[in-house]
């Protein structure tokens, strides 16, 4: 491409409000234009690279197996509302048509995957199978952010393993991963795979590949001594310590104006270890008028509500009221479960209490008596506190112990770049995507989804490769190979350019002609603010000595090559990308 005729332009300044590193340099460079908050347009750069990115993720879905689909981005209603995802997606973006006609934009495919099984799976002899596509993406996220990080409108490769059951499944899914690794390793990303909540998506487990980064969105907890790593959502813990030997009687004290944790330690004289936790939230779709739930965590942890939500079975919860919370005989500030009614099962009537197991690693605690004013001392779980059940609800934090080995967990933040989850049969029983095992029985398709955003992946290649000067593309991914430079103003020099772009290009080698009639010093800066990774640069000099100067974008020396031979040089360059591309 001529850089002459190219749409678009680079920038000296990038806009205020861009503050990573990417989002600077993209738009400076000329890959990205932004529209409006969380949508972009990409310049003929920019879809340069995302092409590339395409190719590496379908050559890798296809080496395991993977076929191409390419699927609608309109959704009928009923299809989110058959899995129940209609009114529970919160960033689904829907879409009124005439004629009482609901859709959704597509924030991913599940729905729309197993309605397709449902025509064309019958047997078991259908599967298993993989299918994959890439394609826009719309989610309403409220707080787009970090340029190309988190999108309204973004580019996302998804893909759905199907399978007979569970076994299958989970045989298949280290199949995913280790592609997942391939692409990022084509692409110089340094992912890390940590364990993750399922979220909207529901199902059995899920796990994603994230980027440590200062300025991630993400934190995950890694252990310094094995190699557990989890997202904060799904994180656990070594619960450590034991019931005391002596249970002391529960007694009721004193303790005016101490409604925290800490008043309440300070004032009695205990650790915050050594006091329970208590929190209460309002279960929205419970029940028709909702119900309480009140979590209980030792004192010096926080309710991770992620996981309470989930221990729940997905219950939306919400801060409980002071008024729901005294409705249910409790007091806000001096709350417990102590002498409340408090529910025998989920499905029983009375409060919610999920109590987590750092609460059986001790005893003689501190807890609300439901009183202003007053707390019980020696309270113990098996004789004072009634639980519907009991669940890791506590939110692992840096310092915790690791639950595989005991080593301490340190916290990461990162950027999340892809996820796959064990989505199970959820979708396949909702959808009626079912097939006839060998014993003519039916059964729900068990399926499995792989998510990869490309225009994320864009980003953080930047935020990995880039340097004061600009952009520093790795060869697999940059939008050219070469970026040839003619400097000066002499005719002979744009001839000589001229040629040796005409050879580049039959030679089929993908070359960035900067033919501009600018001066050297902006083509230089805009060749390292671009970032192709070779730069050829032909001035009168060179020319006159039959030189041409050949740098890399990821080095400081610059070397001289024989014009006649360089366009040899460099197919031998970069067929071997690690090769010095000194022709002696």
């Amino acid at each position: 491409m001529r850089l002459s005729q190219s749409f678009g332009k680079t920038l000296r300044q990038a806009p205020a409000d861009a503050e990573l590193a990417s989002h600077q340099l993209l738009i400076r460079a000329g890959y990205i234009r932004p529209v409006a908050a969380g949508i972009v347009s990409y310049l003929p750069l920019g879809q340069r690279v995302l092409r590339r990115l395409e190719r590496i993720v379908a050559d890798e879905m296809e080496r395991i197996g993977g076929q191409a689909l390419a699927l609608p981005n309109l959704h009928p209603a009923a299809l989110w509302q058959a899995t129940g995802r209609w009114a529970s997606f919160d960033v689904l973006f829907k879409v009124a048509a005439g004629g009482e006609r609901d859709y959704a934009l597509s924030p991913t495919h599940e729905e729309i995957v197993a309605a397709l099984c449902a025509q064309e799976i019958d047997s078991y002899r259908d599967l298993p199978r993989l299918v994959y596509h890439i394609s826009r993406k719309f989610r309403d996220e409220a707080r787009p952010r970090g340029g190309l990080i988190r999108l309204r409108e973004f580019l996302m490769k998804d893909a759905y393993s199907l399978d007979p059951d569970d076994a299958a499944l989970d045989a298949f899914y280290p199949h995913v991963l280790d592609a997942y690794r391939r692409i990022f390793d084509r692409c110089e990303v340094p992912a890390v795979l940590v364990r993750a909540d399922v979220g909207a998506m529901g199902g059995r487990s899920s796990h994603e590949f994230v980027v440590p980064h200062s300025q991630g969105e993400d934190t995950f907890l890694a252990c310094g001594t094995c190699d557990y790593a989890a997202n904060v959502e799904a994180a656990t813990f070594r619960r450590e310590g034991a019931p005391p030997p002596v249970l002391a009687p529960l007694e009721r004290v004193p303790t005016p104006g101490c409604q925290t944790i800490a008043d309440v330690a300070a004032y009695v004289g205990v650790s915050t270890a050594q006091t329970i936790k208590a929190v209460f939230y309002w279960g929205e779709a419970a029940a028709p008028a909702g119900r309480l739930v009140f979590a209980l965590v030792r004192g010096d942890l926080e309710v991770n509500e992620v996981r309470l939500a989930r221990v729940l079975g997905g219950l939306a919860l919400r801060p409980a009221t002071e008024a729901e919370i005294r409705s249910a005989g409790a007091e806000p500030g001096y709350a417990s479960p102590i002498g409340l009614d408090v529910a025998t099962g989920e499905d029983a009537p009375g409060i919610l209490v999920v109590a987590d197991p750092s609460l059986r690693a001790g005893g003689n605690f501190v807890v609300g008596a439901n009183e202003d004013g007053f707390h019980y001392a020696g309270a113990n779980m098996v004789r004072d506190v009634a639980v519907t059940l009991e669940a890791d609800i506590a939110q692992a934090e840096a310092g915790h112990p690791c639950p595989e080995c005991g080593g301490l967990l340190r916290a990461v933040r990162a950027i999340e770049v892809g996820h796959c989850f064990k989505l199970g049969t959820r979708f396949g029983e909702a959808l009626g995507a079912t097939y006839l095992d060998e014993a003519n029985q039916s059964r729900p398709i068990t399926m499995g989804s792989y998510g990869i955003g490309l225009d994320r992946l864009m980003a953080v290649i930047a935020e990995q490769h880039h340097d004061a000067d600009g952009l520093v593309w790795p060869a697999a991914v940059a939008p050219h190979a070469v970026n040839l430079l003619t400097l000066g103003k002499g005719e002979d020099v744009a001839a000589a350019g001229d040629r040796l772009y005409a050879a580049l290009r039959a030679a089929g080698i993908d070359t960035l002609y900067d033919d501009r009639a600018v001066s050297a010093g902006v083509k230089f800066k805009d060749a390292d603010l671009i970032g192709v990774p070779l730069r050829l640069a032909l001035g009168a000099r060179g020319l006159a000595a039959g030189m041409v100067e050949l740098k890399r974008r990821d080095a400081t020396e610059r070397e001289d090559l024989p014009l006649a031979d360089a366009v040899t040089h460099l197919r031998a360059l970069l067929a071997n990308p690690g090769a010095p591309a000194d022709p002696a």
